[in-house]
């Protein structure tokens, strides 16, 4: 059992995918759907100055042994 304390947490990011003409996101819900099959969870979205979505932070517990 692990205290509140001890939890512990690693971080992965996603660069959102562009569309062949580099002008629009693709669709990342594959790549999304993988990340949370291993435990993986979205947490925080960083953006372009200009807009729209750079990168996706995601987040989980490490399990300590």
């Amino acid at each position: 059992m692990t205290r509140q304390g001890d939890d512990r947490w690693e971080y992965e990011t996603l660069r959102v995918p562009r569309e062949a003409l580099k002008k629009e996101s693709a669709n990342p819900k594959d790549e999304i759907n993988e990340l949370a099959a291993d435990g993986w969870r979205l947490i925080e979205t960083i953006d372009y100055s200009g807009g729209g979505t750079k990168f996706l932070v995601f987040e989980r517990r490490v399990n300590a042994a």
